[in-house]
């Protein structure tokens, strides 16, 4: 006979749950850029609770781990704002930069007591995206100057003389650059780079150098790229052939440089990158000259692949063929051989979310997360295929029976169009509601608005399914992880194809029955505020939303933002100012007469990506308008919060505020949030 333990019928919204928000930052941390050396694995961790300091933390070959950079050190870059790419590993020397004064630092990761030094001293520049020419014994690196205030930031690549911080011009001329890597011999440099008005997933391309006798260029020329394709993610083969990923094919597929010929390795329906919002990205990497590891993104999860090299012969069209993932070559010869097959075989792992590869002898370390495990530094072990935990995110005992399990769902939006997203039900082991009730829903909007959203355990997401909320979390169009063609419905499009897709998501859960109707809310950060905010204010659907520094006015924002961004509207929305009156149109700022609904703001206040102003600008609209509208703002954060007392702050608050809009009891005591013209 099976113990059961009876639920107590509760609300929905009202159900107590373990999962906190005191709970969720104090055992929370972000988790990224990992390097290993033979016997080392080095990797950062954000922590709310040292407001939102990235440290740089090792693991030696014993499992012990340490903290390297002491406060009030803060391993983080703002090139490009959004950073990546903020340190170097190089034998047993570090290289950093410092997020206060945005300098390059170093010391001896073999000292017990580091003993920290600056390098560069150019208060106007930036650095990030670092890699050692060891042939010359000096640093190259992306560059951000800043020195002229008229004018947009320079970026170039440079070297940096690791003794006295010279600096050296070596490549200049576009508006960006990523990804400086050379070949295994030393003379031959390959990068990234694009110019405005696009973004590197919508054009971008990929050089070749040659370099002198004094490691100066001495030719260059474009490899690949241009226009309507995207490349990246450079990386240099044992045997030294440059590969890359192009989606010249509609999706990101790996390529390659042979005899000067580009090749792609084969062509799929599935991405082999990512967007280039960062520095340091890791999707591929070499075991061995003839055989790559890969992540590829399949229809909004990761996996992991390896690909025999040995045998490919350019230009083939792979197509699943069993369980196995084994794949069967439908084009071409391969040389030397009666048979036309060769394997892709898939690497079987509890994770769903698979990124930051990185090789250790005969053992793969990334970032990897699924829907019951919160994202971890893992070390599969290539020969054995077993795993181990290096360092979790969230050290957190969490009874699954608290736990939503998302479902992968697909629905129609748009003509002819489909979007996609994960949708969570009400989970917890403790409470049950009453038959004729059914739960609210929360819409997650994730912020890009080129990105994605995963399957990953997101404590934040399970702050509400546990209390008895409903979450879908949309990939509409214009997500990443779907192809080109996906991507691109957003171009002339933000504003509406997204908002019509998180609109059609909610519908399609009501028309199932399984969300109440009038108890629909969405909510996002940055891009995604935009898009709630527009939900909100052009539709009469939502019956409240929350705005995490979300866009309100898009004509401020072509105005206002950063050199990164600056040029980033002109294919999603239009060139401004020609097309002035679209951007006017399409900001909610321009159309509070039409809001109908309780909204709640959040904001930074030293944000320059989305500017405070906005926001206020809204705020004071609603306010002389008699709608319910609360304001929160945080002194001391920029673009997304890192500091563990305002991220519980803002989560509780929200839920508060939906507490009272919705009128039910929360579960919980919450500090109030002030809700100005709330009447009840």
């Amino acid at each position: 006979m099976v113990d059961t333990v009876e639920k107590t019928t509760r609300n929905y919204g009202s159900w107590n749950s373990p999962i906190t928000s005191d709970l969720i930052v104090s055992g929370s941390i972000a988790l990224g850029s990992i390097c290993v050396t033979e016997e080392k694995i080095f990797w950062l961790e954000g922590r709310p609770t040292e407001g939102g300091r990235y440290v740089l933390v090792q693991q030696d070959k014993s499992g012990q781990l340490r903290d390297l950079t002491p406060a009030p050190f803060n391993v983080r870059t703002r090139v490009h704002e959004y950073g990546g790419g903020s340190y170097l590993v190089d034998g047993d020397t570090i290289y950093f930069s410092n997020f206060a004064d945005q300098q390059l630092y170093r010391f001896k990761h073999t000292d017990v007591a580091c003993d920290i030094e600056i390098i560069t001293d150019d208060k106007d520049c930036r650095f990030a995206n670092m890699t050692m020419d060891g042939f010359r014994h000096r640093l190259i690196a992306i560059v951000e100057d800043h020195s002229n205030p008229h004018i947009e930031a320079i970026n170039s690549i440079v070297t940096i003389n690791p003794k006295d911080g010279k600096m050296t011009p070596l490549a200049s001329g576009y508006d960006f650059y990523s990804s400086p890597v050379l070949s295994p011999d030393g003379n031959q440099l390959a990068w990234m780079c694009w110019n405005h008005p696009n973004m590197p997933w919508d054009e971008s391309e990929i050089w070749l150098a040659d370099l002198d006798a004094k490691g100066m260029i001495a030719e260059s020329r474009r490899v690949s790229g241009g226009e309507n394709e995207s490349t990246g993610h450079p990386i240099w083969s044992p045997d030294g052939k440059l590969y890359f990923v192009s989606d010249k094919s509609g999706w990101w597929n790996i390529c390659r440089l042979n005899n000067g010929k580009v090749e792609t390795i084969f062509r799929a329906d599935v991405e082999f990158g990512s967007p280039h919002w960062s520095f340091g990205l890791s999707n591929f990497l070499f075991r061995s000259a003839s055989q790559l590891i890969c992540t590829i993104s399949d229809n909004g999860e990761d996996k992991l692949v390896s690909i025999n090299l040995s045998e490919i012969v350019a230009d083939r069209v792979m197509l699943a063929e069993d369980d196995d993932q084994q794949y069967r070559c439908l084009k071409g010869e391969v040389l030397g051989k009666d048979s036309i097959a060769f394997s892709v075989q898939s690497i079987d792992l509890d994770y769903s979310v698979i990124s930051h590869l990185q090789l250790q002898k005969d053992k793969l370390v990334f970032l990897g997360a699924s829907p019951i495990n919160a994202k971890a530094i893992v070390a599969l072990d290539l020969v054995r295929k077993t795993t181990a935990i290096v360092k979790v995110s969230a050290d957190l005992k969490i009874d699954t029976g608290y736990l939503s399990i998302p479902e992968t769902i697909s629905y129609p939006s748009g003509e002819n169009a489909q979007s996609h997203g994960f949708y969570y039900a009400p989970a917890n082991k403790d409470f049950i509601a009453d038959d004729n009730e059914k739960p609210p829903l929360l819409v997650f909007i994730h912020g890009g608005p080129t990105g994605a959203t995963s399957n990953a355990l997101t404590l934040s997401i399970q702050y509400w399914t546990s209390r008895g909320f409903a979450v879908l979390d949309v990939n509409y169009r214009g997500s990443t992880g779907f192809g080109r063609a996906y991507r691109n419905s957003l171009y002339a499009n933000w504003g509406v194809v997204d908002t019509e897709d998180c609109i059609r998501g909610a519908q399609y859960l009501l028309e199932r029955g399984d969300v109440d109707g009038d108890r629909l809310a969405i909510r996002g950060g940055s891009a995604g505020g935009y898009t709630t905010l527009a939900a909100l204010t052009f539709f009469d659907v939502f019956k409240a939303g929350a705005s995490y520094y979300g866009v309100s006015d898009l004509e401020a924002l072509a105005r206002d933002t950063h050199k990164f961004e600056s040029r980033y509207l002109d294919r999603i929305i239009g060139p401004y100012p020609q097309q002035m009156q679209t951007y006017r149109d399409r900001s909610p700022i321009n159309h509070t007469d039409k809001l109908a609904c309780p909204v709640i703001f959040f904001q930074g206040l030293e944000d320059k990506v989305v500017p405070p102003n906005q926001t206020e600008m809204m705020v004071s609209a609603l306010r002389d308008k008699g709608l319910p509208v609360a304001y929160v703002p945080f002194a001391e954060e920029q673009h997304g919060f890192r500091v563990a007392a305002n991220i519980k702050r803002a989560l509780d608050a929200e839920y508060y505020f939906y507490s009272r809009i919705f009128d039910f009891s929360s579960a919980e005591e919450i500090e109030p949030v002030t809700i100005d013209n709330l009447t009840s």
